[in-house]
């Protein structure tokens, strides 16, 4: 176990896409999202979460959305989560956002994630119907400055 003092946050290297695909469920089926991984470390957007010298979490941020900032990804391995690598990943990307608002999504069955979202201060900003069948994606906004 570990505190949330002890998570640290650096910019992903070619040297972490391993561990982050070992530990995302997905990456593990998906082709799709290990490239995500390799694309967003090798461009420098990718964010990487470590607790005791381990990695436990990802996020990418880039200005995708309407040239805002917008998080693509957040990840946090299942063996850690609810212990603040989130909180800490969320704070980062706010912490180096270019832009005053930094935007999000999630699926309406993500009770987890829209929880986060919630305690982190990001409001509802809209409802994209029809991406994953029968799981509305909600869209979530936080004013940075």
């Amino acid at each position: 176990m570990y505190c949330k003092e002890s998570i640290s946050v650096r910019c992903g290297t070619d040297a972490d896409i391993a561990n982050l695909v070992s530990f995302d469920q997905i990456a593990h089926r998906e082709e799709r999202r290990r490239e995500l991984i390799r694309r967003s470390v090798t461009s420098e957007t990718c964010f990487v979460a470590e607790a005791q010298g381990r990695l436990i979490g990802y996020v990418v941020l880039n200005y995708t959305f309407y040239e805002n900032g917008w998080i693509d990804m957040l990840y946090v391995d299942a063996d850690h989560r609810r212990r603040g690598a989130g909180r800490a990943l969320l704070n980062h990307v706010e912490s180096v956002c270019k832009t005053p608002k930094l935007f999000t999504s999630t699926n309406l069955s993500n009770l987890p994630m829209q929880s986060l979202l919630s305690q982190a201060g990001f409001v509802l900003s809209g409802v994209i119907q029809n991406l994953d069948e029968d799981d509305a994606e909600i869209v979530y906004c936080k004013r940075l400055r």
